[in-house]
């Protein structure tokens, strides 16, 4: 079963929709039935608002699901209501938006992000990210200081036993952009460089030279070990964010990334220029 309870809520709203759309029955055809709002039955599809053990019992009686299916669906429901450890931060420096992110980011078993013009979050020094912040909004030096530590715990997503296989691709103008100073961006390097370490993490730089390639803007790509939590697709900007999971959209930022690796630099010779942007540093 998904581990965070941003999974479990989006686990139980697949189910729920699975149930329905075998049942060949609209939103509204069940609501009717139920005595409930074509809405309500909506909202839980789309894991959009709570729902409680007696909506489950209900739902189950309906579509007659058996006993097993109804108990597993209330554990997700209870489940859901948890809160995560990147949720007693709040506030404005962890955006509700993202921490719907950080949720699946938990679960997943594959990560493959295109960045185009900052450094990947889960390789940030503390420096590099408060700069980032700091610059980047207009925050309360309490939210900054919250935002960060919520970024670095994040971290730990790589290091751990069941880390996902990771593979991450920055165009070189996310290496070079000098973000606070020399000192600054060269141990943020560094970083870069400890982190392509990890067993888990594979690292290509897109070259300035690297020609045309198929993409327009930064992604990520978030894959899950229960084959019933189909990939996403995650964009953000600065107010929101927008989360894809049609197979049209998952296969063609498949296809996209794949001709990013494939126009990228090989790891080995993106791990030598980087080394060289490190070595222009020490002159």
């Amino acid at each position: 079963m998904a581990g965070s309870p941003t999974a479990r809520r989006r686990r139980l709203s697949i189910e729920l929709k699975k149930l329905r759309e075998t049942s060949e029955l609209t939103c509204a055809q069940v609501g009717e039935a139920l005595d409930w709002s074509g809405s309500k039955v909506n909202r839980m599809e789309t894991g959009s608002g709570r729902i409680q053990p007696s909506d489950i019992d209900a739902l189950c009686r309906f579509y007659g699901t058996s006993d097993e299916m109804r108990e597993f669906l209330k554990s997700l429901a209870r489940q859901a209501k948890t809160r995560g450890w990147w949720q007693v931060h709040g506030g404005t420096g962890v955006p509700e938006w993202f921490n719907i992110y950080i949720g699946l980011e938990q679960d997943a078993s594959t990560l493959r992000q295109y960045q185009c013009e900052l450094l990947p979050g889960l390789m940030q020094t503390t420096a590099y990210a408060t700069e980032l912040h700091r610059t980047g909004a207009h925050m309360s030096s309490e939210d900054i200081d919250r935002a960060v530590r919520v970024r670095m715990e994040r971290q730990t997503l790589l290091t751990r036993p069941s880390a996902p296989d990771a593979w991450f691709i920055v165009s070189e103008g996310a290496v070079r952009n000098v973000i606070g100073d020399r000192p600054l961006m060269r141990e943020q390097l560094e970083r870069v460089l400890e982190s392509t370490e990890l067993p888990s993490v594979t690292l290509q730089v897109l070259p300035f030279d690297s020609g045309s390639y198929p993409a327009t803007g930064s992604f990520t790509m978030l894959g899950f070990p229960d084959q019933g939590d189909p990939d996403i697709v995650y964009r953000d900007g600065i107010t929101d964010a927008i989360y894809l999971e049609g197979e049209h959209h998952v296969r063609e930022y498949t296809r996209a990334f794949d001709g990013l690796r494939a126009a990228a630099l090989s790891p080995q010779r993106s791990s030598r220029l980087i080394k060289s942007i490190l070595k222009e540093y020490a002159n």
